[in-house]
Protein backbone atom coordinates (compact mmCIF):
# COMPACT_ATOMS: atom_id res chain seq x y z
CA UNK A 1 0.00 0.00 0.00
CA UNK A 2 2.72 1.99 0.51
CA UNK A 3 4.13 2.13 -2.30
CA UNK A 4 0.91 2.63 -4.11
CA UNK A 5 0.81 5.52 -2.01
CA UNK A 6 3.43 7.11 -3.03
CA UNK A 7 2.68 7.33 -6.47
CA UNK A 8 0.16 9.87 -5.70
CA UNK A 9 2.16 12.40 -2.95
CA UNK A 10 3.60 10.03 -0.67
CA UNK A 11 3.88 11.36 2.60
CA UNK A 12 1.57 14.34 2.14
CA UNK A 13 -1.16 12.13 1.45
CA UNK A 14 -0.12 10.07 4.17
CA UNK A 15 -0.40 13.11 6.77
CA UNK A 16 -4.07 14.05 4.71
CA UNK A 17 -5.06 10.65 5.31
CA UNK A 18 -4.13 10.69 8.72
CA UNK A 19 -6.08 14.04 9.58
CA UNK A 20 -9.11 12.33 7.79
CA UNK A 21 -8.83 9.83 10.51
CA UNK A 22 -9.62 12.05 13.72
CA UNK A 23 -12.42 13.70 11.56
CA UNK A 24 -13.83 9.84 10.78
CA UNK A 25 -13.26 8.89 14.81
CA UNK A 26 -15.29 11.94 16.08
CA UNK A 27 -18.74 9.93 15.17
CA UNK A 28 -19.39 8.19 18.39
CA UNK A 29 -22.39 5.49 18.08
CA UNK A 30 -23.74 2.94 20.37
CA UNK A 31 -21.77 0.76 17.72
CA UNK A 32 -19.06 1.46 15.91
CA UNK A 33 -19.29 0.03 12.12
CA UNK A 34 -16.05 -1.74 10.70
CA UNK A 35 -14.33 1.56 9.10
CA UNK A 36 -14.73 3.04 12.88
CA UNK A 37 -12.64 0.25 14.04
CA UNK A 38 -10.14 -0.92 11.95
CA UNK A 39 -7.54 2.55 10.85
CA UNK A 40 -5.85 0.59 8.11
CA UNK A 41 -8.80 0.01 6.28
CA UNK A 42 -10.34 3.62 6.73
CA UNK A 43 -6.64 5.15 5.87
CA UNK A 44 -7.08 2.98 2.14
CA UNK A 45 -10.57 3.45 1.54
CA UNK A 46 -10.46 7.32 2.07
CA UNK A 47 -7.31 7.61 -0.47
CA UNK A 48 -9.27 5.41 -2.99
CA UNK A 49 -12.32 7.37 -2.79
CA UNK A 50 -10.43 10.13 -3.46
CA UNK A 51 -8.85 9.02 -6.75
CA UNK A 52 -12.50 9.04 -7.39
CA UNK A 53 -13.25 5.50 -7.15
CA UNK A 54 -16.72 3.65 -6.53
CA UNK A 55 -17.60 2.08 -3.07
CA UNK A 56 -17.85 -1.04 -5.12
CA UNK A 57 -14.52 -0.58 -7.29
CA UNK A 58 -12.95 -0.41 -3.63
CA UNK A 59 -14.40 -3.66 -2.24
CA UNK A 60 -13.81 -5.33 -5.30
CA UNK A 61 -10.23 -4.17 -5.19
CA UNK A 62 -9.66 -4.94 -1.81
CA UNK A 63 -10.62 -8.69 -1.84
CA UNK A 64 -8.29 -8.91 -4.75
CA UNK A 65 -5.57 -7.30 -3.13
CA UNK A 66 -5.92 -8.41 0.17
CA UNK A 67 -6.95 -12.27 -0.37
CA UNK A 68 -5.65 -13.71 2.86
CA UNK A 69 -6.23 -10.69 4.61
CA UNK A 70 -10.11 -10.19 5.78
CA UNK A 71 -9.80 -7.37 8.29
CA UNK A 72 -9.12 -5.48 5.00
CA UNK A 73 -12.26 -6.47 3.20
CA UNK A 74 -15.36 -4.24 3.72
CA UNK A 75 -18.58 -4.36 1.92
CA UNK A 76 -19.44 -1.38 -0.26
CA UNK A 77 -22.57 -1.41 1.58
CA UNK A 78 -20.53 -0.48 4.88
CA UNK A 79 -18.45 2.36 2.96
CA UNK A 80 -21.95 3.85 1.90
CA UNK A 81 -23.20 3.95 5.12
CA UNK A 82 -19.75 5.15 6.64
CA UNK A 83 -20.22 8.06 4.61
CA UNK A 84 -23.42 9.06 5.45
CA UNK A 85 -23.74 7.99 9.52
CA UNK A 86 -20.05 7.78 10.78
CA UNK A 87 -18.32 10.64 8.68
CA UNK A 88 -18.88 14.68 9.78
CA UNK A 89 -18.24 17.38 8.45
CA UNK A 90 -15.47 18.58 6.54
CA UNK A 91 -14.19 14.97 5.56
CA UNK A 92 -17.90 13.74 4.93
CA UNK A 93 -18.28 16.97 2.30
CA UNK A 94 -15.16 15.76 0.45
CA UNK A 95 -15.41 12.52 -0.16
CA UNK A 96 -18.99 12.41 -0.73
CA UNK A 97 -17.80 15.11 -3.41
CA UNK A 98 -15.58 12.25 -5.18
CA UNK A 99 -18.84 10.13 -5.83
CA UNK A 100 -20.10 10.03 -9.13
CA UNK A 101 -23.68 11.29 -7.92
CA UNK A 102 -22.89 14.13 -5.75
CA UNK A 103 -26.42 13.80 -4.54
CA UNK A 104 -26.72 12.23 -1.50
CA UNK A 105 -27.48 8.78 -2.70
CA UNK A 106 -28.36 5.64 -1.05
CA UNK A 107 -30.50 7.64 1.32
CA UNK A 108 -34.02 8.80 0.83
CA UNK A 109 -34.55 12.62 0.21
CA UNK A 110 -37.14 12.16 3.15
CA UNK A 111 -34.15 11.10 5.16
CA UNK A 112 -32.07 12.88 7.55
CA UNK A 113 -28.52 12.49 8.93
CA UNK A 114 -29.95 12.39 12.47
CA UNK A 115 -31.07 9.03 13.86
CA UNK A 116 -34.46 7.93 12.72
CA UNK A 117 -37.07 6.56 15.48
CA UNK A 118 -38.12 2.89 15.26
CA UNK A 119 -41.40 3.52 14.24
CA UNK A 120 -44.52 1.67 15.27
CA UNK A 121 -42.89 -1.16 16.06
CA UNK A 122 -42.45 -2.23 19.40
CA UNK A 123 -38.77 -2.99 20.92
CA UNK A 124 -36.58 -2.53 17.23
CA UNK A 125 -33.69 -2.84 16.76
CA UNK A 126 -31.82 -0.81 14.36
CA UNK A 127 -29.61 -1.86 11.45
CA UNK A 128 -27.06 0.00 13.07
CA UNK A 129 -26.45 -2.35 15.71
CA UNK A 130 -26.35 -5.36 13.64
CA UNK A 131 -23.25 -7.31 13.79
CA UNK A 132 -20.17 -6.69 12.11
CA UNK A 133 -19.93 -10.15 10.52
CA UNK A 134 -23.32 -9.67 8.91
CA UNK A 135 -22.44 -6.22 7.68
CA UNK A 136 -19.43 -7.76 5.11
CA UNK A 137 -20.93 -11.22 4.46
CA UNK A 138 -17.99 -12.92 6.32
CA UNK A 139 -20.00 -15.11 7.78
CA UNK A 140 -23.59 -17.43 6.68
CA UNK A 141 -26.58 -17.08 8.47
CA UNK A 142 -27.76 -13.62 7.93
CA UNK A 143 -30.92 -12.53 6.18
CA UNK A 144 -32.80 -10.00 4.57
CA UNK A 145 -36.24 -10.04 4.44
CA UNK A 146 -39.37 -8.34 2.52
CA UNK A 147 -42.73 -8.73 0.79
CA UNK A 148 -43.74 -8.92 -2.65
CA UNK A 149 -46.90 -7.44 -3.59
CA UNK A 150 -49.11 -9.19 -6.17
CA UNK A 151 -52.74 -7.83 -6.75
CA UNK A 152 -55.63 -7.69 -4.91
CA UNK A 153 -53.75 -7.58 -1.83
CA UNK A 154 -51.68 -11.09 -2.75
CA UNK A 155 -48.69 -11.36 -1.10
CA UNK A 156 -44.99 -14.02 -0.68
CA UNK A 157 -41.96 -13.04 1.30
CA UNK A 158 -38.78 -13.38 -0.36
CA UNK A 159 -35.71 -14.36 2.58
CA UNK A 160 -32.13 -13.58 1.19
CA UNK A 161 -29.16 -15.24 2.64
CA UNK A 162 -26.43 -12.32 2.51
CA UNK A 163 -23.67 -14.04 1.37
CA UNK A 164 -24.31 -16.63 -0.85
CA UNK A 165 -27.57 -14.64 -2.05
CA UNK A 166 -29.26 -18.42 -1.37
CA UNK A 167 -33.54 -17.05 -1.49
CA UNK A 168 -36.05 -18.34 0.27
CA UNK A 169 -39.75 -18.03 -1.34
CA UNK A 170 -42.79 -18.53 1.53
CA UNK A 171 -46.29 -18.21 0.81
CA UNK A 172 -48.98 -16.14 2.68
CA UNK A 173 -52.47 -16.37 2.89
CA UNK A 174 -52.43 -12.44 4.29
CA UNK A 175 -50.28 -10.04 5.47
CA UNK A 176 -51.13 -10.10 9.04
CA UNK A 177 -48.34 -9.65 11.50
CA UNK A 178 -49.54 -13.06 13.01
CA UNK A 179 -50.04 -14.91 9.15
CA UNK A 180 -46.71 -13.73 8.32
CA UNK A 181 -44.36 -14.55 11.64
CA UNK A 182 -45.81 -17.92 11.72
CA UNK A 183 -45.18 -18.31 8.16
CA UNK A 184 -41.17 -17.15 8.36
CA UNK A 185 -40.92 -19.40 11.72
CA UNK A 186 -42.09 -22.65 9.86
CA UNK A 187 -39.82 -21.89 7.02
CA UNK A 188 -37.04 -20.68 9.09
CA UNK A 189 -36.98 -23.83 11.36
CA UNK A 190 -36.23 -25.64 8.27
CA UNK A 191 -33.21 -24.18 8.34
CA UNK A 192 -29.54 -26.09 10.13
CA UNK A 193 -28.90 -23.90 13.01
CA UNK A 194 -25.61 -22.42 11.87
CA UNK A 195 -27.89 -20.49 9.31
CA UNK A 196 -29.93 -19.11 11.67
CA UNK A 197 -28.00 -15.58 12.87
CA UNK A 198 -30.02 -12.63 11.99
CA UNK A 199 -32.71 -11.41 9.54
CA UNK A 200 -32.71 -7.87 8.30
CA UNK A 201 -35.87 -6.56 7.87
CA UNK A 202 -37.86 -3.26 6.72
CA UNK A 203 -40.13 -1.19 8.59
CA UNK A 204 -43.27 -2.79 7.42
CA UNK A 205 -45.87 -3.74 10.23
CA UNK A 206 -46.16 -6.86 9.31
CA UNK A 207 -43.19 -7.60 11.44
CA UNK A 208 -44.14 -6.23 14.30
CA UNK A 209 -44.65 -9.86 16.15
CA UNK A 210 -40.87 -9.58 15.25
CA UNK A 211 -40.25 -10.70 19.15
CA UNK A 212 -42.39 -13.89 19.07
CA UNK A 213 -40.45 -14.70 15.53
CA UNK A 214 -36.98 -14.19 17.30
CA UNK A 215 -38.45 -16.41 20.11
CA UNK A 216 -39.05 -19.28 18.53
CA UNK A 217 -35.94 -19.10 15.66
CA UNK A 218 -33.47 -17.61 18.00
CA UNK A 219 -32.90 -15.17 14.73
CA UNK A 220 -32.63 -11.37 16.02
CA UNK A 221 -34.18 -9.43 13.49
CA UNK A 222 -32.54 -5.63 12.51
CA UNK A 223 -35.04 -3.44 11.04
CA UNK A 224 -33.80 -0.82 8.44
CA UNK A 225 -33.84 3.07 8.65
CA UNK A 226 -37.13 4.38 6.91
CA UNK A 227 -37.37 5.14 3.23
CA UNK A 228 -33.79 2.87 3.07
CA UNK A 229 -34.23 0.21 0.33
CA UNK A 230 -30.50 -0.10 -0.13
CA UNK A 231 -30.01 -1.33 3.20
CA UNK A 232 -31.16 -4.72 1.94
CA UNK A 233 -29.46 -4.73 -0.62
CA UNK A 234 -30.12 -8.23 -2.29
CA UNK A 235 -32.98 -8.98 -1.10
CA UNK A 236 -34.29 -5.53 -3.59
CA UNK A 237 -32.17 -7.06 -6.57
CA UNK A 238 -33.61 -10.81 -5.74
CA UNK A 239 -36.87 -9.18 -5.83
CA UNK A 240 -36.41 -7.64 -8.74
CA UNK A 241 -35.42 -11.49 -10.21
CA UNK A 242 -38.49 -12.63 -8.95
CA UNK A 243 -40.42 -10.53 -11.34
CA UNK A 244 -39.04 -12.55 -14.20
CA UNK A 245 -41.40 -14.94 -12.96
CA UNK A 246 -44.37 -12.76 -11.04
CA UNK A 247 -44.60 -9.58 -13.03
CA UNK A 248 -46.32 -6.33 -11.22
CA UNK A 249 -50.13 -6.65 -11.34
CA UNK A 250 -50.36 -10.81 -11.10
CA UNK A 251 -52.59 -12.10 -8.39
CA UNK A 252 -50.38 -14.43 -6.37
CA UNK A 253 -53.14 -15.88 -4.32
CA UNK A 254 -53.42 -18.91 -6.53
CA UNK A 255 -49.32 -19.60 -6.55
CA UNK A 256 -48.56 -22.68 -4.19
CA UNK A 257 -45.86 -23.01 -2.22
CA UNK A 258 -44.47 -26.35 -4.25
CA UNK A 259 -44.07 -23.76 -7.21
CA UNK A 260 -42.55 -21.11 -5.39
CA UNK A 261 -39.86 -23.69 -4.23
CA UNK A 262 -39.49 -24.18 -8.24
CA UNK A 263 -38.67 -21.30 -8.64
CA UNK A 264 -36.65 -20.65 -5.86
CA UNK A 265 -34.33 -23.50 -7.13
CA UNK A 266 -34.17 -21.73 -10.21
CA UNK A 267 -32.72 -18.71 -8.63
CA UNK A 268 -30.51 -20.78 -6.58
CA UNK A 269 -28.91 -22.51 -9.41
CA UNK A 270 -28.33 -19.79 -11.50
CA UNK A 271 -24.76 -18.61 -11.47
CA UNK A 272 -24.52 -15.02 -10.12
CA UNK A 273 -21.42 -12.69 -11.57
CA UNK A 274 -21.30 -11.04 -8.09
CA UNK A 275 -20.31 -14.73 -7.03
CA UNK A 276 -17.92 -15.07 -9.66
CA UNK A 277 -20.07 -17.38 -11.58
CA UNK A 278 -21.03 -19.69 -8.56
CA UNK A 279 -24.34 -20.44 -7.92
CA UNK A 280 -26.08 -19.43 -4.32
CA UNK A 281 -26.59 -22.89 -3.45
CA UNK A 282 -22.72 -23.77 -4.31
CA UNK A 283 -21.81 -20.78 -2.12
CA UNK A 284 -24.13 -21.60 0.47
CA UNK A 285 -23.61 -25.47 0.54
CA UNK A 286 -19.97 -24.68 0.84
CA UNK A 287 -20.09 -22.40 3.71
CA UNK A 288 -21.95 -24.87 5.93
CA UNK A 289 -19.70 -27.40 4.94
CA UNK A 290 -16.54 -24.84 6.25
CA UNK A 291 -18.61 -24.63 9.44
CA UNK A 292 -18.89 -28.06 10.28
Amino acid sequence: MSQEVSRHGGRQRYRAADADLVAWDSARRPKRCLLARNLKLQRIVAVKLKQDWSPQQIAGWLRDQYPGNPELWVSHETIYRSLFVQARGALKQELIGHLRSKRRIRRSRHATDRGLGRGDIADAISIRQRPAEAEDRAVPGHWEGDLVEGSRGTYIATLVERRSRFVILVKLSEKRTDVVVNALIKAVRKLPTTLRKSLTWDRGMELANHVQFTVATEVQVYFCDPYSPWQRGSNENTNGLLRQYYPKGVDLSSVSQAQLDAVARKLNTRPRKTLQWKTPAHILDSSVSTIH
